[in-house]
């Protein structure tokens, strides 16, 4: 069995059915951040930057649902390249803005008590 499956999207139902206020509350902000008809940004960007932050975040029904989406708006295969090697910029940027922190804390000794052995 795989670990991501398109048809573990059918449990959403179950998300829904114990948490319907939060659940409602998701899927309104959901639409509003992302459908709203008055947005500014068209469609199209708005999709691809989704599809931006599905890569950094590693969400594969995000990327399922927006790669979808921004092709249906007509986004082609070069700018959904383009927003692969945008994200897997900045995602190799954040390690290197985390690696300098290792660096100070390699040179100036743990912040807090919080250093461990394993």
């Amino acid at each position: 069995m795989p670990y991501h499956a398109p048809s573990d999207m059918g449990y959403i139902k179950n998300v829904r059915k114990s948490t319907p206020d939060a659940f409602a509350a998701y899927a309104q902000f959901d639409e509003a951040a992302l459908r709203n008809p008055d947005k500014v940004i068209p469609r199209k960007y708005t999709e691809l930057m989704a599809i931006a932050v599905a890569l950094t975040t590693q969400c594969v029904y995000c990327i399922d649902a927006h790669v979808a989406a921004a092709k249906k708006e007509g986004a082609t295969e070069t700018e959904l390249s383009e927003t692969v090697m945008i994200a897997t910029a900045l995602r190799a940027g954040a390690s290197l803005a985390h690696g300098l922190m290792a660096m100070k804390m390699y040179e100036e000794g743990p912040r807090t008590g919080l250093a461990h052995s394993h």
